[in-house]
């Protein structure tokens, strides 16, 4: 089997088949038309992130951008193996039109719904929510860090970090503006514990929240 380009695609944490996957995704321009990028996160049934991208697609509207990243979703989908996909965007107009709630009037995006429409059919089962921007913060800081690179933008190692809802409650929002040491900081997802001994030297706008492997930011027990 011919190797793939590793340059072309981003790394894969998990390879096997899986039956859901959620896609989120975002496209932006700056100048609308301008220089585009666009924004997807793809995750597992459990919340992990399988595959986080940035990656500028030239001159385009943030609508134009927003179905390429759609598509770019779902091409990563199929590439990891799912047979059911939950989408989720935060553009009200992409979404709306993909439910046929809307007409596509503009020639460029006639052709860009087809071809997100044809990829939708080949999956078993596919549903289409509106996304909150609030809720789609991920995908967005993708198109802009692709868009500030002027390159390809795959650090999975964010989406961990980031996959947190932005109003579940930090540690740090939890206990005020610094950990305390001997505070204990639970997971809400898994339920795994860590305990602070020794407060760190950094000063308190350089503080990380605490982030469980499974991508949850901890929260201080009270």
């Amino acid at each position: 089997m011919a190797e793939e380009n590793a340059g072309s695609q981003p790394r894969i944490p998990h390879c096997r088949p899986m039956e859901r996957i959620t896609i989120q995704f975002d496209g932006g321009s700056r100048g609308n038309p301008g220089p585009a990028g666009i924004g997807i996160v793809l995750s597992a049934v459990d919340g992990t992130p399988l595959v986080a991208l940035g990656r500028c697609i030239g001159r385009a509207t943030n609508n134009v951008a927003e179905y390429k990243a759609l598509i770019a979703g779902l091409q990563e989908a199929k590439r990891l193996g799912a047979t059911k996909v939950l989408i989720r965007g935060d553009s009200e107009l992409i979404i709306k039109q993909l439910r046929g709630e809307y007409r596509v009037r503009h020639p460029d995006m006639i052709i860009l719904h087809a071809q997100a429409r044809r990829l939708l059919d080949e999956f078993d089962q596919a549903v289409i929510e509106h996304n909150l921007r609030a809720k789609n913060v991920l995908a967005d800081k993708l198109v802009n860090l692709a868009l500030d690179r002027r390159a390809d933008v795959t650090d999975t190692d964010m989406a961990v970090s980031s996959s947190v809802e932005p109003d579940e409650p930090s540690a740090a929002a939890a206990v005020g503006a610094v950990p305390k040491p001997g505070g204990v900081y639970s997971c809400p997802r898994c339920g795994c514990t860590i305990g602070l001994v020794r407060l760190s030297s950094f000063a308190p706008d350089q503080l990380k929240d605490f982030v469980c492997q499974c991508g949850i930011r901890m929260r201080a027990e009270s």
